[in-house]
């Protein structure tokens, strides 16, 4: 991978990390439970973890993971490995939280990725015309 799609990538994991703090404060906020900073990030600490993970991952492959293939890979292993961690630190992980989170992961993980494929298909860099070379 290059040095410009290795800065390309970062607005990915940005994205990815806001949605999953947002979830967590969301949730958090739902619950009645405090909205600290520190109680938002120890919420998403095992899902941030997780999604840290995978793009390191998809980076050490040089593989980017703005697209919606590579960012369901992302959702699903934020999803399920955040629960791992989530379970591993004794916090408890209710069948319908895992419904929510799993939703909510998805909807946030994918959607941006969606929207992102959708403004930039028409901007893919055009070649010139034969007799313009």
């Amino acid at each position: 991978m290059n040095t410009t799609r290795q800065r390309e990538d970062w607005p990915a994991i940005v994205a990815d990390l806001a949605v999953v703090v947002a979830f967590a404060a969301i949730g958090r906020a739902s619950h009645g439970e405090s909205l600290g900073v520190g109680d938002v990030l120890h919420t998403a600490l095992p899902f941030a973890a997780a999604a840290l993970i995978t793009h390191l991952i998809y980076h050490l492959r040089r593989v980017s993971t703005r697209g919606i293939a590579h960012g369901s890979v992302v959702w699903l292993a934020t999803w399920l490995a955040g629960m791992g961690l989530r379970l591993a630190t004794g916090a408890s992980v209710a069948w319908a939280f895992l419904a929510v989170a799993g939703a909510f992961l998805a909807l946030g993980l994918l959607g941006w990725r969606l929207v992102y494929r959708l403004v930039t298909r028409g901007r893919a860099p055009r070649q010139a015309p034969p007799s313009a070379r």
